[in-house]
């Protein structure tokens, strides 16, 4: 019997899900359009590998985007970075472009540099928004420059760049999380690698596994049924996870904001009116959000992947925290565990939760808004999961 758990192909080891400027947070709002800048951005692969290309996009932009040099960062040397054969690029508006493979032997949990020359105004720059690694532009075209230069200024998005995908040196397995926030390591310590996917990541390359490539498509403020803060989860699946060369595993940790968002304090007199105003659509009940795990899980099932559920956790003491929300969650949580359709479930609420008070987190595991993780949370989330459930 042929293993399907693993291929010999090209596996994906980081990522970032591409949002449209109004769609983000608005890390960008007031600066001015990237213009005769380099923009070099760090990032950590989990998985090593003997060959590695970098998924550029331009998916959400007006014009088309001019790539006048690009190179990668790796160990103190710098790699071209060509497309076609050629050192630079015009990526149509609406696509992403792959650069050619660049046969370098990257280690597992290695930090690379992207540096991308952009010769022209992009006048509508497709990111994700925030970014918790760094990144910086640079005057004039300094991709080939080892050391960072003086004249810098910091980047708060992660800038035309989607995906690092590599050849592994034996048999490998992409997996991908969905999720929001507490996917995207909001509450974290910035430049550390401590959002819970890229730790899950650590730990799996630590112990040799072929799937220790995790591509983290979580985006701050997503719903799963809804546009808002980026697509809704049911909308980027296809680009986001299906299209992912090696995909052999999905978590789906997706579905708190939909019920954190529907019940919500509303009126003229809520302290969260305007923070809900980015979230259009009108509310969903806990069987919507249930249709929508079970749809998800069927599109995935469909391209054989495996499928494990996160159940979601605590939230009072937010002023987002309604006692009809947190009935919606218990709810859905209840399914999650119990409901059969997934292949597994990683059970966060039960890892964050205050035994003493279980709608709240545990005070030494929230940033500070009992909302979101701190480093010591997501590391406790990590550590909770199952490693043998990615063999």
């Amino acid at each position: 019997m042929t293993d399907t758990s693993v291929t010999a192909g090209w596996v994906r080891g980081w990522g970032a899900s591409p949002q449209a400027p109004h769609d983000g947070l608005g890390s960008l709002d007031g600066r001015p359009p990237l213009s005769d800048v380099t923009v070099r951005q760090v990032l950590r692969i989990g998985g090593g590998g003997r060959r590695v290309r970098v998924r550029f996009t331009n998916e959400y932009g007006t014009t088309p985007l001019v790539i006048g040099a690009a190179r990668l960062g790796l160990g103190g040397r710098a790699y071209p970075l060509t497309f076609a054969g050629a050192v630079t690029a015009v990526v149509p508006a609406g696509a992403p472009v792959l650069s050619d493979p660049v046969d370098v032997r990257v280690p597992a949990l290695s930090e690379l540099t992207v540096s991308l020359y952009l010769p022209e105004t992009v006048e509508t720059c497709t990111y994700h928004d925030p970014a918790l690694d760094p990144g910086w532009t640079i005057p004039g075209d300094a991709t080939a420059a080892l050391a960072l230069p003086g004249n810098v200024e910091p980047l708060p998005v992660r800038a035309l760049i989607s995906a690092v995908e590599l050849i592994p040196d034996g048999p490998g397995a992409s997996v991908v999380v969905l999720g929001d926030s507490r996917s995207d390591g909001a509450g974290s310590t910035p430049g550390t690698h401590h959002s819970w996917p890229e730790l899950l990541a650590e730990r799996l390359a630590g112990r040799g596994s072929p799937a220790a490539h995790v591509a983290n498509q979580g985006i701050s403020g997503n719903r799963m049924l809804h546009d808002g803060i980026g697509p809704a989860a049911a909308a980027r699946f296809d680009r986001d996870v299906l299209a992912t060369p090696g995909l052999r595993h999905v978590v789906l940790s997706v579905g708190g904001n939909d019920i954190i968002t529907s019940f919500a304090p509303r009126g003229a007199d809520s302290p969260v009116g305007g923070f809900l105003a980015m979230f259009p659509g009108a509310p969903v009940s806990v069987d919507d959000v249930i249709a929508g795990y079970l749809g998800l899980v069927a599109r995935a099932r469909a391209h054989g992947v495996r499928v494990h559920g996160t159940t979601i956790a605590p939230y009072e003491g937010s002023e987002l925290f309604t006692a009809a929300g947190e009935s919606a969650r218990q709810q859905v949580n209840a399914w999650i565990r119990d409901g059969g359709a997934f292949d597994a479930v990683l059970d966060f609420d039960a890892v964050w939760r205050d035994p003493e008070r279980p709608s709240r987190m545990r005070d030494d595991f929230h940033a500070g808004d009992h909302l979101h993780g701190n480093d010591a949370g997501y590391r406790a989330l990590a550590d909770s999961i199952d490693l043998a459930l990615f063999d």
